[in-house]
């Protein structure tokens, strides 16, 4: 964090017309239809997003974690076509997130899913989050 500090306060005692100057010139090195110029573009066009984790520390580079999560869905995708109503199909995505996020907030599926069932008569729905497991 104490590099990024020092790259925010060059940033901001930098004169204007000196960033202006440095501010992506390289992106007019390559030919704006080539792959490169489209990859030039996008990065140029999408800085502030792709940045962002310097900013929140809470963000992460990488998404490994987001993509381990979907993976049972990828892996599981055929078994929707089983479902015969649009109803079953939401359901079921419904349960899987559910589940997923469960797993992701550390829990035991089993036990969770056993507490919400028992405890959703006496609580609002709201309540029964994974992340206010008790």
């Amino acid at each position: 964090m104490a590099l990024l500090h020092a790259c925010k306060m060059w940033r901001t005692t930098a004169t204007s017309s000196f960033r202006g100057k440095l501010s992506f010139r390289w992106t007019r090195t390559a030919a704006p239809k080539s792959e490169l110029g489209k990859a030039l573009t996008y990065l140029k066009n999408q800085r502030q997003t792709l940045t962002m984790f310097l900013e929140d520390e809470r963000i992460k580079l990488s998404n490994n974690l987001a993509e381990r999560s979907i993976k049972p869905f990828v892996i599981s995708r055929k078994n929707f076509l089983f479902a015969n109503t649009l109803g079953g199909v939401q359901t079921s995505a419904v349960l899987f997130s559910l589940i997923e996020t469960v797993k992701e907030n550390g829990l035991d599926p089993y036990k969770y899913l056993t507490w919400a069932l028992e405890e959703a008569s006496r609580r609002p729905a709201a309540e029964l989050v994974p992340w206010k497991y008790i």
